[in-house]
């Protein structure tokens, strides 16, 4: 689903964030990215949801090699691609329905459809009761629960979450990561990016580790 071959992004200002990286990665697969504070992680995720190009290799995402996937087509591969963030990134002015709607709403779709996904969505993330509040009453795992129900609410194949816990108590971090292991169950494709190693040993999925921007160990699951 997902290939790396012979990747580098640079960028004038700091050099190369990311240099040779080559992997694959299977439709369902359920990964860990790990790695030093500007290790690469962001950017690697970055150059699959097409917010980068890469300066060098190519980076192919469903048979689509995202190096010279022409502009009037990167819509359709971004509504393919759920990015959950650490800092939510809500409307503060929108009610979480809203919030949730957002991508639904962009992509054209009728209002009973609209509230019917947007109510399952909410539902898969414990927060259906909730759905006229506006974050700010929210706490903040209960934002990040928002930020993932958003991120799947068009029904991606592919899910990439940067540092998704970072904020959040070692209670709250696992009851999300029990959310991926859901998402992951029923086939859907994740990249996590994250800092919390004993989790990641908990869950014991294949692990890549980037140092400098290069891939440095690849850990399949035990």
């Amino acid at each position: 689903m997902i290939r790396f071959e012979h990747v580098f992004k640079r960028y004038p200002e700091r050099g190369d964030a990311l240099s040779d990286v080559t992997f694959q990665l299977d439709e369902g697969e359920m990964v860990f990215l790990t790695g030093h504070s500007g290790a690469g992680k962001s950017t690697l995720l970055r150059l699959i949801g097409l917010l980068e190009r890469p300066s060098r290799g190519q980076v192919i995402v469903n048979g689509r090699n995202l190096a010279s996937l022409p502009r009037r087509k990167i819509p359709f591969h971004r509504r393919e691609v759920g990015m959950i963030f650490q800092d939510h990134r809500l409307l503060a002015d929108r009610s979480i329905f809203d919030n949730v709607a957002l991508p639904l709403v962009v992509s054209g779709l009728s209002h009973k459809e609209i509230g019917r996904r947007v109510r399952a969505a909410l539902d898969q993330v414990g927060l259906l009761k909730r759905e006229r509040a506006l974050p700010v009453a929210l706490s903040g795992g209960e934002q990040q629960r928002v930020g993932i129900a958003r991120a799947v609410v068009a029904r991606p194949p592919l899910l990439l979450a940067d540092e998704p816990t970072g904020n959040l108590d070692p209670d709250l971090s696992r009851e999300i990561f029990q959310l991926f292991e859901r998402f992951h169950h029923v086939g859907v494709t994740l990249i996590i990016a994250t800092h919390d190693i004993g989790l990641i040993r908990v869950t014991r999925h294949r692990t890549f580790t980037l140092s400098e921007g290069r891939l440095i160990d690849d850990t399949g699951a035990a």
